[in-house]
C-alpha cells in the first residue's frame, strides 16, 4: 500500500492539471484582497459601519470548484491518455487503488483548501483592520469552525469528483456533476413544497458548512435543523455514495 500511495502522490504532484488547479483556487485570495479593498472604499465614503460577505466564504465555491478538478482529473485522465491500462497493470486489486487515490486527493485538497482560506482569512481581516465591516467583527476562535468546515467541503467535493469521475470516466461528465451539486440543485430545492423545500436544502452540500459550524442555515426558505454531528455525517455520505459508485463500477468494467 505504502508503495501505491507513493505513485500516485508522484503521479498527482507531477501533472500540470493539479498547479493549475490550486493556481486557480488560490486566486480566492486575490479577490478576498480586492473585495477587502472595495468594502473597506465603501464603507469610508459612508462614514459608517458596513456588513460585507466574509471573502473566504462569499469566494468559497470558486475555491471548491477549482480543487475538486484535482479529484476529477486524478482518474480521468488516466482514462483520456490510457495510462489507466498500465496503472492496473501495476495495481491489479482495484480496492487498493482506490483507496490510495482517495487519501492522495484528500490529503492534497484539505491541505490546499486550509492553506489558501487561512491565507485569505488573514489577508482580508489585516487590509481591513478596526473598520467594522461585518466579517471582521468576530475573533479567529468563534471563526475557526467555519474555516474548517470550509475546508472539509472542499476535500469532500474533490472525492465526489474523484468518485463521479472513476463511475463517468469522463471529465466534462464529472465536472458538470459536481458543479451541479453546488449549484443546480439548491436552487430546484427552492420549487419544492413547504416544508420539504428547507428541509432538502439543509441537506444540500452548499448548506451542510454552516451546520457543520454549528451555525443556522440562514434562507428565505427558514433555518437548518441539522445538528453539527449530522451535519458532518450528512457531508461524509456524499463523498461515500460517490466513492461506492465509482468502486462498483471499476470493479463492474475492464479498464
Amino acid at each position: 500500500m505504502k508503495e501505491v500511495l507513493s505513485s500516485e502522490w508522484l503521479k498527482l504532484r507531477s501533472v500540470d492539471s493539479t498547479r493549475t488547479a490550486i493556481g486557480a483556487a488560490a486566486a480566492t485570495v486575490l479577490a478576498g484582497v480586492l473585495w477587502t479593498f472595495y468594502v473597506s472604499g465603501v464603507a469610508e465614503d459612508r462614514g459608517g459601519a458596513l456588513r460585507a460577505a466574509a471573502p473566504e466564504q462569499g469566494f468559497l465555491p470558486l475555491t471548491q470548484v477549482s480543487l475538486a478538478m484535482i479529484g476529477v482529473l486524478a482518474i480521468t485522465s488516466e482514462h483520456a491518455t490510457g495510462t489507466i491500462r498500465a496503472t492496473l497493470i501495476a495495481v491489479p486489486k482495484r480496492s487498493t487503488l482506490l483507496l490510495a487515490k482517495t487519501a492522495v486527493v484528500a490529503m492534497t485538497t484539505f491541505t490546499a483548501g486550509c492553506a489558501i482560506l487561512l491565507v485569505t482569512y488573514a489577508s482580508s481581516r489585516l487590509i481591513a483592520g478596526d473598520r467594522r465591516l461585518g466579517f471582521n467583527d468576530a475573533s479567529f476562535t468563534d471563526d475557526l469552525p467555519m474555516l474548517v468546515a470550509s475546508a472539509l467541503s472542499v476535500t469532500v467535493l474533490a472525492l465526489v469528483g474523484l468518485g463521479l469521475g472513476f463511475a463517468t470516466r469522463s471529465t466534462a461528465a464529472a465536472v458538470v456533476s459536481v458543479v451541479a451539486l453546488l449549484f443546480v440543485l439548491p436552487g430546484i430545492a427552492n420549487y419544492l413544497p413547504s416544508p420539504w423545500n428547507a428541509r432538502v436544502s439543509a441537506l444540500l452540500l452548499p448548506n451542510l458548512v454552516p451546520q457543520i459550524a454549528g451555525r443556522h442555515l440562514a434562507t428565505r426558505l427558514g433555518e437548518g435543523f441539522l445538528p453539527p454531528w449530522a451535519a458532518v455525517i450528512a457531508f461524509a455520505a456524499y463523498a461515500v455514495a460517490a466513492l461506492a459508485v465509482g468502486f462498483h463500477m471499476l470493479r463492474k468494467r475492464d479498464a
